[in-house]
């Protein structure tokens, strides 16, 4: 039977509340909008909560994923920045060459560049490289609130811990 004949399926309260994705920045780039759009990106990564070396980490991430859109994926690309839940989506698309050999590896210390997907693996919580049949999509990830453990995120653990440390129980 139909779901739709029944309306709206019930909420599972085994599978959590997901939020609707939620786009930061869409746009078109070229070597000439380079500069500029590094500090709109990094004004949208601080705005959606991820400052200081995590936040720079981040920029710097895509940064290397512009910079290889507009040297080897055809002068040009398209960046777009998503939210969902507590992760930050960064996909770059260009218009280059597909191989099946992207490498994500250094190239030895006397060979100048080839760092670039290296970098941005290093420094986010993940890379994935999407080959098309008309170029290449990079997306990086990274987590907002870090996990300590399972299911607990450093806000709830620092919550659990200034319980724990209530003046006059447990001191001598």
């Amino acid at each position: 039977m139909n779901a739709d004949a029944w309306g709206p399926e019930p909420a599972d309260p085994a599978r959590p509340h997901r939020d609707a994705v939620t786009t930061l920045m869409s746009q078109h780039f070229t070597s000439a909008t380079v500069t500029a759009l590094r500090h709109a990106l990094a004004a949208k990564v601080c705005a959606a909560g991820l400052a200081g070396d995590p936040g720079f980490d981040f920029v710097l991430a895509a940064h290397e994923l512009i910079t290889n859109a507009v040297r080897h994926g055809g002068g040009h690309g398209r960046i777009e920045l998503r939210r969902e839940e507590d992760t930050l989506i960064c996909e770059i698309t260009d218009q280059g060459e597909t191989t099946d050999n992207l490498p994500v590896r250094p190239p030895t210390a006397d060979v100048p560049g080839g760092r670039g997907l290296w970098l941005a693996h290093q420094l986010t919580d993940g890379l994935i490289l999407t080959h098309r049949p008309d170029g290449v999509t990079a997306t990086v990830t990274v987590c907002l609130q870090p996990s300590i453990g399972p299911n607990i995120s450093a806000a709830s653990a620092a919550r659990h811990n200034d319980d724990l440390s209530t003046p006059g129980e447990g001191t001598t």
